[in-house]
């Protein structure tokens, strides 16, 4: 039983010195001085937990060393709000535990373990929620970008499994039409950020619009590597719904929302639009005699 404890002793301590770890690298690294403010109070804050656990264990662990290493490295691909966020998302289940181990510990300790509890709480939510990043700001615009043209897109592919067998022509009609919805998307983001002077009209219509071809593209690049229209359609859906996954993930940990059940609408939305589509293009093709025909 003793051993038990000190192995959670030890498992709360090795992640408040990792965390204290990664808060101090991603501080050094910030040239916002608001932000760096805050991530140099979370570091603080950790390290005085670790101090607590370490002090109620009799022995100094160490941290978790590929989280400490490999963390402040993704920064520059995810952004800090980001990283912090996910280092964050067990506290829950942090803060549960501890409130479980309050009656277990000595009088001493409990003072301080209650304090680490109302950190957990409240101070580290504030402190994170001051972080300001400029590609967070505009996470609406990718959103914007990503998930209509996955949606769209996937329906035009869908559309032309019903009428051909050629994949080429999928293909190459999918980046057509994308090409002109990415334009026509980076128009109505321009016209939106209008509305806005925080943000930059051209970065908006550009953010958009690069967002949403470059899923154009990756969503159309089996059509050109495989020759089966129905492997095509299918290797390109399983794109989309990982490109879905992926950014749905993000947003959910950025703005703590649900995940599971955005990316169940997202990709319901997406699964209903090819559904659609696949039957009027077969429609299409019955009428106009287009099923069998192969370029």
């Amino acid at each position: 039983m003793e051993n038990n404890i000190k192995n959670i002793y030890r498992a709360h301590a090795r992640k408040e010195i990792t965390e204290y770890l990664v808060y101090q690298k991603l501080a050094r690294k910030e040239k916002n001085l608001e932000n760096k403010k805050s991530l140099q109070n979370l570091s603080l804050q950790e390290k005085s937990h670790y101090e607590f656990w370490s002090d109620l264990l009799g022995e100094k662990p160490k941290p978790y060393s590929f989280t400490a290493f490999l963390t402040p490295l993704l920064r520059s691909i995810f952004g800090v709000t980001f990283i912090t966020k996910l280092l964050e998302l067990h506290e829950k289940n942090s803060i549960a535990d501890y409130e479980a181990m309050l009656s277990s510990i000595s009088d001493s300790h409990q003072g301080r373990l209650k304090q680490i509890i109302e950190d957990e709480k409240s101070h580290e939510r504030a402190l994170l929620a001051g972080l300001k990043e400029k590609r967070v700001a505009y996470l609406g615009f990718i959103a914007l970008g990503l998930a209509d043209a996955i949606v769209e897109i996937t329906g035009v592919h869908a559309g032309f499994l019903g009428v051909t067998g050629s994949t080429l022509i999928a293909g190459v009609s999918g980046i057509i039409v994308g090409f002109s919805a990415a334009i026509s998307m980076g128009s109505a983001a321009y016209l939106q950020a209008k509305q806005d002077p925080e943000k930059s009209v051209a970065l908006s219509a550009l953010t958009t619009g690069i967002s949403y071809f470059l899923s154009v593209l990756l969503l159309a690049l089996p059509y050109f590597l495989i020759r089966t229209m129905t492997s095509a359609f299918v290797l390109s859906a399983l794109v989309g719904i990982a490109l879905l996954a992926a950014f749905t993930f993000y947003g959910a940990v950025v703005f703590e929302k649900k995940f599971l059940r955005d990316f169940a609408e997202s990709a319901g939305l997406m699964l209903f639009t090819a559904l659609a589509t696949f039957f009027l293009g077969k429609l299409v093709g019955e009428v106009f005699h287009l099923n069998a025909a192969s370029f």
